[in-house]
């Protein structure tokens, strides 16, 4: 049997082009929707990874003389890892968002007790919050929004390459001001059926300081859910549209943050 001769250095030139698109892939994985759900087991998730690597690793221009065991190679390899966190936290602020308008909507309501188990989160959510939860992966698989967000990543590699300094004020500034606005989105979305309900209880408060015989809990809660239920069914069509609304906007947003950043490194 021929022996079989193993270069050592042809091994840590493949380990390298393992590497580093590990580290940003890894991080988007962490934050992206639907694979950072605690349900999903670190298995898969490092299948995933693996496969994603294999993947984008030939198209993803390896840095030149940067050792991984030195200050730079440190400081890449930190990068590499927020770069792909902030691709998935871009999409994954829309869902966040929209949960929380399901929340608001809830609580304003008197649905605040009725929670289910976020799967997505692994935590208690409440019944609308989970529901705008479903409607925002729904939208976000029909409009093959993983795809787009994979590919997102993959053209980072070409816009953001590996080793450059790409990490300033403009990165984080860009993040910021999309999760502002997409929670701005969100409370919007809420909005209608919040300021209905408003009414509703205000009502509902003159009318229990002319008849003080009235028990407010015995009325005022059946008369207020009944009216959020009337309000939801009403506003439907809104609620869906401003659910595709955001969710094309964050993958949008995930896009031009890659292509942005690139052209604000300096």
């Amino acid at each position: 049997m021929q022996p079989i001769d193993i270069d050592a250095s042809e091994l840590a030139r493949w380990a390298l082009r393992i590497w580093w698109p590990a580290l940003r892939i890894g991080g988007f994985i962490v934050t992206a929707p639907l694979l950072s759900g605690p349900t999903i087991p670190t298995r898969i998730k490092l299948v995933l990874t693996l496969g994603l690597v294999i993947l984008i690793a030939p198209i993803a221009v390896q840095p030149p003389n940067l050792s991984i065991f030195s200050g730079d190679g440190a400081f890449a390899a930190i990068q590499e890892v927020l770069i792909g966190m902030a691709i998935g936290l871009v999409v994954q602020l829309a869902f966040e968002a929209l949960t929380l308008a399901g929340q608001t909507v809830s609580m304003t309501m008197g649905l605040g007790f009725a929670t289910l188990v976020d799967p997505q989160h692994g935590a208690q959510t409440t019944v609308l919050g989970q529901i705008f939860m479903i409607f925002a992966t729904l939208v976000y698989l029909a409009v093959d929004g993983h795809l787009v967000l994979l590919g997102a990543l993959a053209d980072s590699f070409r816009s953001l390459p590996i080793g450059a300094s790409h990490i300033g004020p403009h990165f984080f500034a860009a993040v910021t001001s999309w999760g502002a606005q997409v929670f701005e989105t969100g409370l919007l979305i809420a909005l209608p059926a919040v300021v209905a309900l408003v009414i509703v209880n205000a009502a509902l408060g003159v009318v229990t300081r002319a008849a003080p015989q009235l028990n407010l809990f015995g009325v005022g809660f059946p008369i207020t859910m009944m009216a959020g239920f009337v309000v939801l069914i009403v506003g439907f069509d809104g609620v869906v549209s401003g659910t595709s609304a955001v969710v094309h906007s964050a993958l949008a947003a995930a896009a031009d943050l890659v292509a942005g950043s690139a052209q604000g490194a300096p």
